[in-house]
């Protein structure tokens, strides 16, 4: 199912060839946030990721030999507002599977390089489009982050503890799972419309539609009177107390998803509560549960604690910190991080059979690999002009 791009070029020139995405050409138009972690995973799947840097750089103060999110890419420079740089990004659109944009609604329009320039050239091309607000609506031109587009769809608002403002879950929700994870969901699948039929399309993915999307299951309990609209009164919210985290006699936590009769009778054994806990289903009893629940967990460390419930089916965990998580046993059994060129990081997911994936190239530095790209992608117009 590896696919050819319309140009002449026959190498990938990038170690990241080899997942199922293999033969795919990618064109990103630099970004920052869901847009380049969108291209990554299509990188990290074997596609072949040129993204064009502006000169000059751009984005978060970050320094570009440490953004993993352009981990498995090549980077040539273009100035899309020079005269030339808009025909520079159409040779590679026309021979392009796919071209990835971040930019505000008409912006991709105004510099040259929008859908119906693209599709001039290469009627297969799937043009995704990342944005917050969407392509249109009274929000599309305004400018937005993250929090905004996970406030306005009712997400936000579920996270935290009653009575406190809500919790931010950093730019996970939005950003990556309501963004970047549609994005990518919506190029493969016009990917595979636009090999059946030979037209590309316009992948319109916004975050606040894709965030909305992952609060389907709620609002489906919540029409069936099983969901309450406000923070900490619910099964999955923390207002459950066999669902949440408590805090242990050195400061740590522990997570508690013991949700199921058997694996919370497990859960109170092991705890130390089984002959004493509230009935689970006395839901007026819960506050006396949790703070049973919470004394027991505060006689001990997180560490004991976890030594308790490990290999059980309590289904509880320790609250790792970031730099916590690569070892933890079962994640550095699976490989689940990696260290690649002195950076721990996560390794490429999913996981195939047939296709096996690795990160195989660190962070593309902006313009590196202009010579490699008008090789392989036969686009010579990309190199410096002979003084």
């Amino acid at each position: 199912m590896a696919g050819t791009g319309n140009g002449t070029g026959t190498g990938t020139g990038t170690a990241s060839g080899s997942g199922p995405l293999a033969g795919v050409r990618v064109v990103e138009l630099a970004g920052i946030g869901p847009g380049p972690f969108a291209a990554m995973l299509l990188a990290d799947l074997g596609a072949d990721v040129v993204r064009v840097d502006r000169p000059g750089g751009g984005g978060l103060a970050v320094d570009p030999a440490y953004d993993i999110t352009n981990r498995g890419k090549r980077s040539v420079l273009v100035d899309l507002k020079s005269a030339d740089g808009p025909a520079r990004v159409l040779d590679l659109v026309e021979r392009a599977d796919v071209l990835v944009e971040g930019f505000r609604p008409g912006v991709a329009e105004r510099l040259g390089v929008g859908p119906a320039e693209c599709h001039a050239r290469n009627p297969r091309l799937v043009y995704g489009r990342m944005t917050g607000w969407g392509q249109e609506g009274p929000l599309a031109h305004t400018a937005g982050h993250d929090i905004a587009y996970i406030a306005v769809t009712g997400a936000l608002g579920m996270i935290g503890n009653p009575g406190e403002p809500p919790a931010v879950p950093a730019n996970l929700v939005g950003d990556y799972a309501g963004g970047s994870l549609y994005l990518v969901i919506g190029v493969l699948a016009a990917l595979q419309h636009a090999r059946a039929t030979g037209t590309g399309q316009v992948v319109d993915a916004a975050i606040v539609d894709g965030t909305a999307h992952l609060t389907a299951m709620i609002h489906g309990m919540m029409a069936a009177g099983g969901w309450q609209d406000r923070r900490g009164a619910n099964l999955l919210d923390g207002g459950c107390p066999f669902y949440g985290t408590y805090e242990t006699s050195d400061g740590g936590y522990m997570a508690v998803g013991a949700l199921e009769q058997q694996f919370y009778d497990t859960f109170t054994e092991l705890l130390g509560i089984g002959d004493r806990a509230p009935a689970r289903k006395d839901i007026a009893r819960w506050g006396e549960l949790r703070e049973a629940v919470a004394a027991r967990f505060r006689t001990r460390t997180r560490e004991e604690w976890t030594a308790v419930f490990e290999g059980t089916d309590a289904c509880v965990a320790p609250v790792l910190s970031l730099r916590e998580a690569p070892g933890h046993p079962h994640l550095a059994a699976r490989g689940t991080f990696t260290d690649f060129g002195g950076i721990v990081q996560p390794a490429p997911a999913p996981r195939f059979s047939a296709t096996p994936v690795a990160v195989t190239t660190g962070p593309a530095l902006p313009g590196a690999h202009t010579e490699s790209v008008a090789a392989d992608w036969d686009v010579p117009a990309l190199l410096p002009k002979e003084a």
